[in-house]
């Protein structure tokens, strides 16, 4: 399996979907605000969720095991459940729990934030969860975050810092959201929220120009942490 060529075409397959979702509404007249009949029309992630699957059966686990569709909730500590994206129980066992994300233009301030809570509360829920026994004689399982973030002009632009009462810390001084996620996606891992997290930007076109801020937020590495948790199954 060529792992690059089949993620750029998965990457491209989220935008291909993206913008024939926006144009079926746009023909229907149902246009939903701002940019959201983007992204209201099913899985944009599919492929790549696709990808992932055959790198995981690649690995030595059961096509079975894996659950993209149906079957998706695991127990929270604060919450009964929550649905991931991608999961996969073997042998009575949680072997790993996945988040598929993104975030286009044209705002991202806001946005920013939403993703950042929505990151941390469900590393914190499912590992409290995990802590409480929820997932029976499960080993520690591999929770992985995958983000991809619009590449354009408006995500490498320095954004102020609001500080009316204290000091933010100094790293995110002068940075852009494409720095801010960076820096997000690297201290969930450093923290151990999330045992691996990949952070890709690809711009809106056909084709696509994919990126990544480092190796250490890269899809190889992100399929590297993957097979290594799969192999021991």
């Amino acid at each position: 399996m060529d792992i690059n060529a089949r993620f750029h075409a998965a990457v491209q397959s989220f935008w291909d979907a993206r913008n024939r979702q926006q144009q079926k509404q746009i023909e229907s007249g149902k246009i939903d605000a701002g940019t959201r009949g983007a992204v209201t029309g099913g899985s944009q992630m599919r492929a790549l969720e696709e990808l992932v699957s055959d790198v995981l059966c690649a690995a030595g686990l059961e096509d079975i095991s894996i659950k993209t569709k149906l079957g998706l909730e695991l127990p929270g500590y604060f919450r009964p459940e929550k649905k991931w994206d991608l999961i996969v129980v073997s042998k009575g066992q949680l072997v790993c729990a996945l988040e598929f994300k993104s975030q286009v233009g044209p705002s991202f301030g806001n946005n920013f934030n939403n993703r950042s809570e929505e990151a941390i509360g469900n590393a914190v829920d499912i590992w409290t969860a995990f802590r409480e026994g929820r997932f029976l004689a499960s080993p520690r399982p591999l929770i992985g975050y995958f983000f991809l973030l619009e590449d354009c002009d408006k995500v490498h632009k320095p954004v102020g810092l609001q500080e009316p009462h204290f000091k933010a810390d100094p790293d995110f001084k002068d940075t852009s959201y494409a720095k801010r996620y960076e820096l997000l996606c690297r201290r969930l891992v450093l923290e151990r929220h999330y045992d691996v997290a990949c952070l890709t930007l690809s711009t809106n076109a056909s084709p696509t120009r994919i990126s990544h801020p480092s190796d250490d937020l890269s899809f190889v590495r992100f399929v590297l942490e993957l097979q290594a948790v799969a192999s021991k199954f």
